[in-house]
């Protein structure tokens, strides 16, 4: 069994949930709504649960042995951090363009600042 594909959905909200993924297994089945979570040691993955009666999770899709989680959490994380990696590029270009930081650039405050260099035209 191979990962063929992996689909990642960042979540822009403040939170411990970074992203929701999509992982597909040789071309032929795929599990939805594994999360990337902030943990104390690092971001982690949980597959996909259902809340039970009285606030417990239980998985609905799981790995039965660790090669296989191993496996997917690191197809997980490599696609994560490509993306990563194709944001932080993509703000910093934003941010020599406009002449801000790259970290405003991630944040949005690239619009903000361009507005402003429209505003401060004189009429």
């Amino acid at each position: 069994m191979k990962v063929t594909d992996v689909r990642i959905r960042k979540i822009t909200s403040e939170g411990k949930m970074k992203a929701v993924v999509s992982v597909t297994f040789d071309d032929q089945f795929v599990v939805h709504d594994i999360k990337i979570i902030e943990g104390q040691n690092g971001p982690f993955i949980a597959m996909p649960s259902r809340k039970m009666g009285e606030g417990d999770f239980r998985d609905i899709a799981h790995p039965i042995n660790s090669d296989t989680r191993r496996m997917i959490q690191e197809a997980i994380f490599e696609r994560y951090e490509e993306i990563e990696a194709q944001e932080a590029a993509e703000a910093e270009v934003k941010a020599e363009a406009i002449g801000t930081s790259e970290e405003d650039a991630k944040e949005g405050y690239v619009e903000d600042r361009e507005e402003e260099k429209t505003e401060a035209v004189p009429e």
